[in-house]
């Protein structure tokens, strides 16, 4: 069987939060979800990935792209903010080949799996993880009384929508093959920190233990599943044998299991990889003993979700950790000369302009290599989003509205206790101009610039922050 699997343009992306890098993100990251779901098909179907984002493609092309495939079936990732551009690719596929099924997967369908199956078009939706799911849909597509009997599957039959329920989690996550990475042209792929092509993001585990209230990932769920780390620097060998040498490891939580990580790193010096990568974790999960082996492994980068600078706010969140959690990792961190990325929000429930203001006096107190500075938008599936609609503060289920009516021009909503959009968005700017146009922080971040690509990342960028008004 011809299966399709497309990444959609973002021709019409919501942008929720940081507009000065979401245009420089784009076309950056492989798409992991579709990779891994291609890798567990390859052997039994004719199997297409298109990444229009990297490939720059717009509708006219992709329809083009789908029409000289032919597919009997097309799948496609989903998720809220591409809504809009995952609805126009169904409209392209349905132009190039009339007869051919409709798959959406991703974690939109699994918060709103009755509206998106209402949507035009859709005949299948997978839930939650889809490696096995979707094997099984391919096994038994003409057959309504199999596909009942399937988990995580939701489908027309007649005029009801039958929805099997989310399906277990995949528990040993070391029996899935690795991302199909040859189907996309994996040497276009960029950091826009660094510069440097190609460059590939991982998943070395699945599922988040921790509880912040503004984040959810629900098809993952919150049992933290790891990858040993022999599977884990196999893929690495893997990927520089196709000349990938730097990695963004995608985890939510990398340095969860403290004696895994250990162990990862002393595999990628036992097998002698000249590799570049960078991680995603908490302040409460790193000691110095992991640092130290991170910084021996070629781990250049540690980003560190701190979120606020007052503990009114990081109660709210319920982030769970501390300020002298945060002093000392970012101080280990330095220590080993590994560059650090923090991410901050603003607008936060219950937030004042001086706890922002305190915020920015933190920020520039710990001295990160690089700031990401969001506003606060409360996502669908979160608790603060439930807390929202429950205290009356979210007038309406604006979320459910969108995902049942998609339309062009939708404005995510901010938390509107204390201060207008226009309001957050004078402090974002604020915010960025305090900490990238200090002298020190310019001369800083200049000195580091290895290549003329990182330089023109980094100078694109500077100029989006410096017009930002």
């Amino acid at each position: 069987m011809k299966v399709l699997l497309v990444n959609p343009p973002r021709e019409n992306e919501i942008i929720a939060n940081n507009p000065a890098f979401v245009e420089e993100e784009r076309g950056c990251n492989p798409p992991l979800g579709l990779l891994y779901i291609a890798a567990s098909l390859e052997s039994d179907h004719q199997v297409m990935v298109i990444d229009a984002q990297v490939e720059k493609l717009d509708y006219v092309s992709l329809e083009q792209k789908i029409r000289e495939f032919n597919p009997a079936i097309v799948g496609l990732t989903t998720m809220t903010m591409t809504l809009i551009d995952v609805v126009k690719t169904v409209e392209a596929v349905k132009k190039a080949c009339e007869n051919a099924k409709i798959m959406l997967g991703g974690p939109h369908v699994h918060l709103f799996p009755l509206e998106s199956m209402r949507l035009k078009n859709i005949d299948y939706l997978v839930l939650g993880e889809g490696e096995e799911t979707v094997k099984e849909l391919l096994r038994h597509l003409d057959n309504k009384g199999k596909l009942r009997e399937i988990p995580g599957l939701v489908f027309w039959d007649d005029q009801e929508i039958v929805n099997t329920g989310n399906p277990p989690f995949i528990k040993n996550v070391d029996s899935l093959p690795f991302p199909a990475r040859h189907l996309v042209p994996y040497k276009e792929y960029s950091s826009i920190l660094t510069g440097n092509n190609p460059v590939t993001t991982m998943f070395t585990s699945r599922g988040c233990p921790f509880q912040c209230s503004f984040c959810d990932r629900p098809h993952l769920g919150k049992n933290f599943r790891a990858r040993s780390p022999e599977n884990v620097v196999n893929e690495l060998t893997a990927c520089v044998k196709l000349g990938i040498n730097n990695f963004l490891f995608y985890d939510d939580t990398f340095t969860v299991d403290k004696e895994r990580v250990i162990a990862i790193c002393r595999e990628i010096g036992k097998r002698e990889l000249k590799i570049s990568w960078d991680i995603r974790t908490r302040v409460d999960t790193v000691n110095e003993e992991i640092i130290a082996a991170l910084a021996k492994a070629g781990c250049r980068g540690i980003h560190y979700g701190v979120e606020a600078g007052t503990e009114k706010i990081l109660k709210i969140l319920n982030k769970g950790i501390t300020f002298e959690q945060i002093k000392k990792a970012f101080a280990l961190t330095k220590k080993y000369k590994i560059p650090i990325l923090a991410y901050f929000m603003i607008g936060n429930p219950g937030e004042t302009r001086e706890d922002i203001r305190e915020t920015f006096r933190f920020m520039k107190k710990l001295k990160p290599d690089y700031v990401h500075l969001t506003i606060f938008s409360p996502f669908p599936g979160t608790k603060l989003y439930a807390r929202g609609l429950q205290e009356g503060i979210i007038r309406s289920d604006y979320w459910q509205e969108f995902a049942a009516h998609p339309r062009a021009g939708f404005q995510p909503p901010h938390w509107p206790e204390n201060f207008t959009l226009e309001e957050l968005k004078e402090l974002l700017v604020e915010g960025y101009k305090k900490f990238y146009f200090k002298p020190e922080n310019i001369i800083k971040n200049i000195s580091k610039i290895r290549n003329v690509p990182e330089l023109i990342n980094k100078a694109r960028i500077g100029l989006k922050l410096f017009r930002m008004k």
